[in-house]
């Protein structure tokens, strides 16, 4: 069982020596990938000790902005689409929880 990489990994791999075994994703199959990726990299940040957490966010950021260009947005686009649900429904800063 595989899992989507940086585009440097494989290169890294050969660097050390060994033989690494990877193929190009097709849209669609990138697409689910992307997804699966965008969880794995959530779980570890929730999983990483404090000191950790800058660069594991990082890691998730650097996801989602690979899912909103494989769906056509811009960085300026996605953020527009934020500060317009932001405007109306709010953010998180109060730290309300709805019990």
């Amino acid at each position: 069982m595989g899992k989507l990489v940086r585009d440097l990994i494989p290169s890294i791999i050969e660097a050390s020596g060994r033989v690494p075994l990877f193929r190009t994703l097709d849209p669609v199959d990138y697409g689910k990938a992307l997804i699966d990726k965008l969880f794995e990299e959530a779980r570890e940040f929730r999983d990483a000790p404090p000191e950790c957490r800058p660069e594991e966010l990082a890691d998730v950021l650097e996801v989602v902005r690979a899912l909103a260009e494989h769906l056509g947005l811009t960085d300026a686009a996605l953020d527009a689409l934020a500060a317009d649900k932001r405007s109306r429904r709010g953010g998180f800063q109060q730290r309300i929880w709805l019990e």
